[in-house]
């Protein structure tokens, strides 16, 4: 389960950033389009996640949602107009948000232990790395670039034909009257110095991620560093694979190191990647050997966030603020990037030329403006004096 669901968004996503302009489609179009996910990841949050599990059996919720989200992604390798192309990426994302909640609510309910969900989600690392190979065979141009969308959407049929198999996972009871409150008391913590930096940094950090994102495929097929198109993807699931590695380490990490220095050098790991592509375009080697920071940026800052969000508030606003920090990481961070760095591409290109390096280099700074913020603004209590906040 976790394989498909995450072969899905992992098959699409680190190639439409290249796409999207060999349709023609301007800034404001691709903005538009790329927007889509982390509208619905919001709409999600405050939404969707609460219907689908309040109303209606998980597995069923995950096979109609991945029935139709897959054939609007079918529909969409097929696609060159902008409003039919916006419309069923929206589909597709509105449906597949949820389902990263549900897939984990259907592992929890039927795992006999629950410290067993870290091997489940490794899948969920897999799967995306397991996207990215089959496209090693068919991506020959920005035209092949369509199959992205075709393994995508195939994945999300499979995925609803299998979830039909899955154990029964009957809806949720409504929360208690209290727990409806949960938001507000999270968001009250906000108040604490130490959890507003943490919020404000994780905001930069997801803007800084997305626009890794934005621009790394593109940059590994400019003419400078001169990848093949069926190359890219797989040099990019190095940094996956990495992901995995790391997540085993990050506990003996955050013992030795704690959570300020552990959180910097995620943040920091950006500087050193963005430094790299600006400044040696041309030394191949060193570009595809520094994908495998990704698995420093991501686990030692947002996986270390998920952790001290869990450790340090109160049990009952706890989803609450894991929710709270993920409109940064999965909405507002996103949507910023996305935003900006479609405007940003246009800017620095000219005569059909990116100038990858000052891109890179503003991408730099930001990273290391966050991480100089972490480093002195950033001082959490003892965990028991937080407890007791």
């Amino acid at each position: 389960m976790m394989v498909l669901e995450f072969v899905i968004w992992g098959a699409w996503l680190p190639l439409i950033f290249s796409y999207l302009p060999t349709l023609g489609f301007s800034a404001l179009q691709r903005t538009l389009i790329l927007n889509a996910f982390p509208v619905a990841a919001l709409t999600a949050m405050f939404f969707s996640n609460q219907f689908a599990d309040r109303n209606f059996a998980a597995e069923k919720f995950l096979a109609f949602s991945q029935f139709v989200g897959g054939l609007a992604m079918v529909g969409l390798a097929f696609t060159r107009d902008f409003w039919t192309f916006f419309v069923l990426m929206l589909i597709h994302c509105l449906l597949y948000v949820p389902t990263l909640s549900i897939v984990n609510s259907i592992a929890f309910a039927n795992l006999k232990d629950s410290k067993d969900f870290g091997l489940i989600r490794m899948g969920g690392t897999i799967g995306w790395v397991l996207a990215a190979w089959p496209l090693y065979f068919v991506l020959t141009d920005a035209a092949s670039m369509r199959w992205t969308y075709l393994i995508s959407g195939i994945a999300s049929l499979a995925l609803a034909g299998f979830s039909l198999t899955l154990p029964h996972t009957p809806p949720k009871k409504a929360v208690a009257q209290e727990d409806k409150f949960a938001w507000v008391e999270a968001v009250r913590l906000l108040k604490q110095p130490f959890v507003f930096v943490l919020w404000v940094v994780t905001f930069v950090d997801a803007f800084v991620l997305n626009a890794y994102f934005n621009w790394a495929g593109m940059f590994l097929g400019s003419p400078d560093v001169g990848i093949a198109t069926n190359r890219i993807m797989p040099i990019m699931s190095i940094g996956q694979v990495a992901e995995i590695l790391t997540m085993v380490i990050l506990g003996i990490t955050l013992k030795k190191l704690g959570w300020r220095l552990t959180m910097m050098l995620g943040i920091f790991g950006h500087v050193i990647r963005f430094t790299v592509f600006a400044l040696f375009p041309k030394a191949t080697s060193l570009i595809i050997l520094v994908f495998v920071l990704h698995g420093i940026c991501y686990a030692f800052f947002f996986a270390a966030v998920y952790i001290f969000v869990d450790e340090y508030f109160p049990k009952d606003v706890r989803a609450s603020a894991q929710g709270l920090f993920n409109v940064m990481i999965l909405g507002l961070g996103v949507i910023a990037a996305n935003t900006i760095c479609p405007a940003m591409t246009d800017a620095y290109t000219a005569k059909g030329a990116t100038d990858f390096k000052s891109l890179f280099m503003i991408s730099a700074g930001v990273a290391l403006a966050a991480t100089m913020t972490l480093g002195l603004f950033f001082h959490p209590p003892t965990l028991k004096k937080a407890v007791e906040t």
